[in-house]
């Protein structure tokens, strides 16, 4: 892990609550899609948990910019980083994390709740920008529609690659998108949507206790826990 100076470059609305920073660094950061790095905005105090996050890549290594996505809060950190300015500079440690994707991975799954989906972008868009053959099934859960971070993304993605699938859930309303069914994930959507589950390595983001009930749904179907890859997203 090293210390990187990077520089704002812009910041997209994703959703009502949800926006994305991107970031041109002064040293090219070379990380594995899935992992994380450490925004520090208290250069003083490294240990300040209050100022300085954990967040995903939500962007291909691929890319020359490096981009993280957050469901802002009132947090004093949300805040920081929503009175960031373009061009200014901050410092950020990476890469962390090993939920990472390997180009030898043919067949992937991804369970997702709400802003557990930025590092399956950097994987997605990873898998997209190599023209990969890996067969790939996400599952994403929100609570409603207008809350689904990176929609325009994945369903571009998926219309022009037959191996990427993506499903919708959204478990607060009723759906108005045909694409989204009204539901949670569970055992019988996975089975029907990936009858090769077992062959699979599956990736869960998401809050804690979701991501320990996805892994026990996938062990219940005969995952080996060898071939289930977790990170848990706390809200801050």
């Amino acid at each position: 892990m090293k210390m990187y100076k990077i520089k704002l470059q812009q910041i997209i609305k994703r959703t009502p609550t949800i926006e994305s920073f991107r970031f041109i660094a002064e040293e090219r950061i070379n990380f594995i899609p899935g992992q994380f790095l450490k925004l520090i905005f208290d250069e003083k105090n490294f240990d300040n948990k209050e100022l300085n996050k954990y967040l995903s890549f939500s962007s291909s290594p691929t890319k020359d910019y490096i981009e993280v996505t957050k469901r802002l809060s009132e947090s004093r950190f949300s805040e920081k980083l929503k009175n960031l300015k373009l061009g200014e500079q901050i410092s950020t440690q990476a890469p962390l994390g090993n939920a990472i994707f390997k180009n030898e991975y043919e067949r992937i799954g991804f369970l997702i709740g709400g802003i557990g989906i930025t590092p399956v972008i950097s994987i997605i868009e990873f898998i997209v920008e190599k023209k990969l053959d890996s067969r790939v099934a996400l599952f994403y859960s929100n609570r409603t529609e207008e809350e689904i971070a990176f929609k325009q993304e994945l369903d571009l993605w998926q219309s022009k690659n037959y191996n990427i699938k993506v499903l919708y859930a959204i478990t607060e309303c009723q759906p108005k998108d045909s694409k989204c069914i009204f539901g949670r994930i569970d055992k019988a959507l996975i089975t029907a949507n990936t009858p090769d589950l077992k062959e699979r390595i599956f990736f869960i983001f998401g809050p804690p206790k979701m991501v320990e009930a996805m892994k026990g749904i996938c062990l219940e179907l005969g995952c080996s826990e060898e071939k289930i890859k977790t990170e848990s997203f706390i809200g801050y």
